[in-house]
């Protein structure tokens, strides 16, 4: 059965499992899902995108669903062997699942795209939180990529998870402004845009 991942291709989580499914160079099928639709019910005991089908399995949650992906199939290791890499790579993909999705998805592009008022206008007070909150976060997210990618110095399922929401941020006015003017994430994000399963999952 060919690998299916399920959910709305504007989830930066549905993206991230995309991409790693790319980067191991696997034919899969992208199933459009609404979250708390009933084919996302089916697997996913909170509603939640993506979902996965694969053979007998069918499982949710990002991170579970990438490193199934990572330990099943052929192609470039995503998470290193090495106990040590890879607990750092993991570290990376919980604070880009975790910390960095809170603040720059949840409350500032999914503000922007969802919550506006009766007459269409953007109503911009958790917006206006989260942008006090960009320096902070910007300054981590530079530092991280310092050594050329997310938290190491190789490209990692890490990648996979913070590109799709540096991605969706750059969209909107005050996380372009931002990443234009972090000399270290401007440069990672540029890299990673030349990706081959970036614009692979660019819709």
């Amino acid at each position: 059965m060919t690998l299916q991942i399920i959910g709305i291709p504007q989830s930066n989580f549905v993206r991230a499992v995309r991409m790693v499914a790319e980067e191991k160079n696997i034919a899969y099928e992208l199933i459009p899902a609404a979250p708390h639709s009933d084919d996302i019910r089916m697997m996913s005991p909170t509603g939640k995108v993506p979902g996965m089908r694969h053979r007998d399995l069918q499982i949710s949650e990002s991170q579970a669903i990438a490193r199934y992906i990572d330990s099943t199939f052929d192609g470039p290791s995503l998470i290193p062997t090495n106990p040590d890499k890879a607990a750092k790579v993991e570290q990376w993909v919980s604070i880009a699942a975790t910390d960095i999705d809170q603040l720059l998805m949840r409350n500032y592009v999914v503000e922007y795209a969802f919550h506006k008022d009766d007459n269409g206008n953007v109503i911009r007070r958790k917006i206006d939180r989260a942008v006090k909150r960009f320096p902070q976060m910007f300054e981590m997210i530079g530092n991280a990529v310092a050594d050329g990618y997310f938290g190491t110095n190789a490209f990692s399922m890490a990648d996979c998870f913070v590109t799709p929401i540096l991605s969706a941020t750059n969209m909107w006015p005050e996380g372009k402004e931002i990443i234009q003017a972090s000399n270290p994430v401007r440069e990672y994000f540029s890299r990673m845009s030349q990706r081959e399963s970036f614009k692979n999952t660019a819709t």
